[in-house]
């Protein structure tokens, strides 16, 4: 089962990710490279929305294991992703692919507030919107925020892009008999709790009909050839 004809995407990119080889923080060169991925998928005439995690800076849940308080771990986490934000800015413009960042925490020195009428006029005008700082509001991950930004703007898909090659019945890196699957419900993921992404986001995308597409973002070009339906890669929408 492939995914219909689609015009607008969010692609949410987990903080991990652009650390690169790194043990933490953000490596500019590999952040480069997921431009140029970025870049590419929007010459095909996409329309382009990016949510990116901040776990290679601070992770909230972890803040608050250690004995942090949770809402305050979490805005700390949503600062981490504005960082993010503007380093995936400065890569793209430096390609010169016109790029706002919106934050749902206003900082008006460094961004724009999220507006949606705003970033869909960006859209519009054929700019790159990087979505900052998750819901606002803290014990929501950021999963939870791109899918509230993917039904916001009307994406045509949620492309997840991990360091995972798509969503397996068991963790593949403890269980190497994990088994992958092409396509799968999210009453399935929801109900084996198969970590795709959040309840909450599996179920918001699942209420307006948004397909979740999980691929790996570390292999180079897979993000062009997820688009263009080959590539390995797990769907997650209706049966």
């Amino acid at each position: 089962m492939s995914l219909p004809s689609i015009k607008r995407v969010l692609l949410k990119l987990s903080g991990e990710v652009l650390m690169g080889g790194q043990q933490f923080g953000i490596d500019p060169e590999f952040v480069s490279e997921l431009a140029k991925e970025v870049k590419a998928a929007k010459e095909t005439g996409l329309e382009i929305c990016l949510v990116i995690g901040g776990g290679n800076i601070f992770r909230g849940m972890a803040g608050a294991a250690k004995g942090m308080d949770r809402a305050q771990a979490d805005y700390m986490g949503m600062l981490a992703t504005v960082m993010n934000a503007l380093a995936m800015q400065n890569a793209l413009e430096q390609l010169g692919v016109q790029t706002r960042v919106q934050s749902a925490i206003e900082m008006d020195k460094v961004c724009e507030p999220v507006i949606r009428r705003r970033a869909e006029r960006h859209l519009e005008k054929g700019r790159v919107v990087i979505f900052a700082a998750g819901v606002g509001a803290p014990y929501f991950t950021t999963d939870s925020g791109a899918a509230l930004r993917a039904a916001e703007m009307r994406c045509d898909a949620l492309l997840k892009g991990t360091s995972v090659d798509g969503v397996y019945d068991s963790d593949p890196k403890y269980n190497p008999a994990a088994t992958r699957f092409d396509t799968v419900t999210y009453d399935k993921v929801l109900a084996d709790n198969l970590k795709v992404m959040d309840a909450s986001a599996v179920a918001l995308c699942r209420d307006n009909k948004i397909p979740i597409v999980v691929f790996s973002i570390r292999e180079k070009g897979n993000l062009a050839r997820v688009l263009a339906g080959e590539g390995v890669q797990t769907i997650v929408q209706d049966s």
